[in-house]
């Protein structure tokens, strides 16, 4: 739908898109490649929500909408449409990931040790103003570990399944194309799971944030513990036609378990994404945890924020509402006109006579 009112009419709008990219200047290799290297947490992010790992894309995307989210997300789904799906990489577990963080709150010790990794919890909340006046922030170097800790570590949750804490996860063997995919099916309810871990997996993560948040405030019938918070390298395995497996790169992922007790068992939500964004897979787990028995209309039911999550779609319908409404806006008004007439006749009416 158009402005076919504004004055100009195509011109004009042709005319508002220079103005736009006029104000962003042009766009060069090394503008991506400075976006690329000075922010990976918002190329995760955009990675992520988008369902499509390429940092050079991610980048390419920020860069031409001026760094606005949902239009950068948007692009990248587009463009991912055009490309053609080659082949499915084997699944990936947690033993096998190349892990750079895994904390637990949970417990103090757990197989393996707690490896804080990359992070800023600990850190003082600064700002390098000194930059502005012309120096240069240089970082700490980082100082090696005498004993370097496993790249992989085992999952948590299994341990506790072995320990009798936990009701061992049942294996999913479904494999290659029959994965149920959100990208080629619609999502229905009850969502599959595999539907619901891969609309959590690209979800907005503000939407996230703030059910999960919801939840955790005592909106949902479970309060979180952080079983397990991982950020770490998953590898690409795919199969050549001749049968032989090999790994065709890594990726960023995160991943996040909860727990919560539930009468005489733990009870357990998952989430995971790629490129690492810790308060999203924290906050979705919450949902996932709370998801089940979740009173209809509460803000963790599946159905609410599985839709109220899905960033490209609820900005796009909040979005619309800039285009011209002229038709039912006029509707409204001839509504009121004569709802207000008809009131004012029957108060001009004489009063009957006694």
């Amino acid at each position: 739908m158009a402005y076919v009112a504004t004055r100009g009419g195509e011109r004009a709008i042709e005319q508002s898109q220079r103005l736009f990219r006029a104000e962003m200047g042009a766009i060069t290799p090394e503008r991506v490649t400075e976006i690329r290297t000075a922010m990976p947490y918002l190329i995760d992010r955009v990675m992520g929500e988008a369902s499509l790992y390429d940092e050079d894309l991610a980048a390419l995307a920020l860069a031409q909408t001026g760094g606005e989210l949902y239009e950068a997300i948007l692009l990248l789904r587009a463009w991912r449409t055009t490309q053609p799906r080659l082949t499915v990489a084997d699944p990936v577990t947690q033993e096998e990931l190349f892990t750079h963080r895994r904390i637990s709150a949970a417990f103090k010790d757990i197989p393996g040790g707690q490896v804080l990794g990359p992070t800023l919890d600990y850190a003082h909340r600064i700002l390098a103003t000194d930059v502005l006046s012309g120096q240069t922030y240089h970082p700490d170097p980082v100082v090696p570990a005498a004993k370097p800790f496993p790249a992989r570590q085992p999952s948590v949750a299994a341990w506790q399944a072995e320990n009798g804490l936990l009701a061992a996860p049942v294996a999913d063997v479904t494999t290659g194309n029959d994965i149920p995919d959100i990208t080629r099916e619609p999502l229905l309810f009850p969502a599959k799971r595999a539907h619901t871990l891969q609309s959590l997996a690209r979800a907005e993560t503000g939407g996230v944030l703030a059910l999960g948040y919801a939840a955790q405030r005592g909106y949902g019938q479970a309060h979180p513990t952080v079983n397990e918070l991982r950020l770490a390298e998953a590898d690409v395995v795919v199969r050549h036609p001749r049968g032989t497996a090999f790994s065709a790169g890594r990726v960023k992922v995160s991943q996040a378990e909860v727990v919560s007790k539930q009468g005489s068992d733990l009870g357990l939500g998952f989430a995971a994404t790629l490129g690492w964004n810790e308060v999203k897979v924290i906050a979705a787990a919450t949902l996932d945890l709370n998801a089940a028995g979740a009173p209809k209309g509460s803000a963790t039911e599946e159905e609410f924020f599985l839709y109220h999550t899905e960033g490209v779609e609820s900005s796009g319908f909040c979005i619309h509402f800039k285009l011209p409404h002229y038709v039912t806006f006029q509707s409204s008004l001839d509504a009121m006109r004569d709802a207000k007439a008809k009131r004012a006749a029957k108060d001009k009416q004489p009063e009957p006579a006694e």
